[in-house]
């Protein structure tokens, strides 16, 4: 068994075309017109609803998930895939430096750990702008993890306007510490 590894299938019910994925997939175009279910066999990965990894996201784990559709209730915000990205294992401690405004302005806060609510944990209102230092993070729109989410994996995020996420502000906050 390979170490990551998701099939789309172009129907519900893992009917229809598929497309297996083992790695970083930017284009999925090319592979199938679009994706009504997916199973992970291994590993866990982030869908994009938009190539190259842009757009709405959503995290998959190890499972089958027969009708994209109904995916919904569980957050996910769309219903095409057009791009996926594997999500590594981390060991290891998780280290991230979250900022009030862009270019890693205003009020800032180290985190080792989930947070589900930065406005009653750190008195932040928002977050524009972070420094993931160590391991992988999910951030969520809203407290308790919940609405969309943007992974993030090390490095330097000064704008998530300048990312495409125009409005959008980050009000909690998650390790991936799965295996998947």
């Amino acid at each position: 068994m390979f170490l990551f590894q998701i099939t789309f299938y172009e129907e519900k019910n893992f009917q229809g075309r598929s497309y297996e994925c083992m790695s970083d997939c930017s284009d999925m175009s090319s592979h199938m017109s679009r994706c009504q279910s997916c199973r992970v066999e291994s590993g866990c990965f982030m869908l994009y609803e938009k190539n190259n990894y842009m757009g709405q996201q959503f995290f998959m784990r190890r499972g089958e998930y027969n009708d994209m559709h109904r995916m919904q209730s569980m957050g996910m915000m769309f219903d095409n895939i057009r791009s996926c990205r594997m999500i590594p294992f981390h060991r290891g401690q998780f280290r991230m430096k979250i900022y009030e405004r862009e270019n890693f302005g205003g009020q800032f806060n180290e985190m080792m750990d989930d947070c589900d609510n930065i406005q009653d944990r750190y008195r932040m209102s928002d977050c524009q702008s972070c420094h993931v230092m160590d391991g992988h993070w999910l951030m969520y729109e809203q407290p308790h993890y919940k609405g969309r989410m943007m992974y993030m994996r090390p490095g330097e995020y000064r704008s998530f306007r300048d990312m495409g996420m125009s409005g959008q502000r980050f009000m909690s906050m998650r390790r991936i510490t799965d295996m998947c």
